[in-house]
């Protein structure tokens, strides 16, 4: 009996997550907080492709409570977070040109906002891509980025 009792809990807690994130993606996102958001990715963007890291970082909460996650593994904190950039891209050359698309929200609550997208960076030696998940999360008026994962 113990076996059919773990079975039916299993497929219960399966069931309360999938409602919940059903009912996390009806909620909506107001269009001036979609419109901050494409707005601080476009902003991202350009600083970028202008080769400017320290304008890129600015879309990020400079915290050291900031999480940048990659295959290799988490970054704890905004200077932490710039070093690693300043180190990967030492210059314009090596940034190359960067683009964001397919961009999708989900509002968690009213300052939370999962973003979901694809990144695209052309350089002269190719093309190298793939996804990322951000968690945006509204302070002081602003929206920033508290969690990147990039991979």
């Amino acid at each position: 009996m113990k076996n059919s009792n773990d079975l039916v809990m299993k497929r219960l807690t399966l069931l309360f997550f999938v409602l919940s994130a059903v009912f996390v993606e009806a909620q909506t996102i107001g269009k001036k907080n979609q419109q901050a958001i494409i707005s601080l990715l476009a902003s991202q963007e350009k600083c970028w492709n202008d080769g400017n890291i320290e304008g890129y970082m600015s879309g990020y909460w400079n915290s050291d409570s900031l999480k940048f996650i990659t295959k290799t593994g988490i970054t704890y904190g905004w200077k932490p977070t710039l070093e690693m950039y300043k180190e990967h891209y030492p210059d314009k050359v090596a940034m190359g040109t960067l683009d964001f698309d397919d961009i999708r929200m989900i509002k968690m609550n009213g300052k939370t906002i999962f973003v979901m997208g694809k990144w695209t960076l052309q350089k002269t030696t190719g093309q190298v891509g793939g996804r990322f998940t951000l968690v945006c999360k509204k302070m002081k008026g602003e929206w920033k980025i508290v969690i990147d994962h990039s991979s």
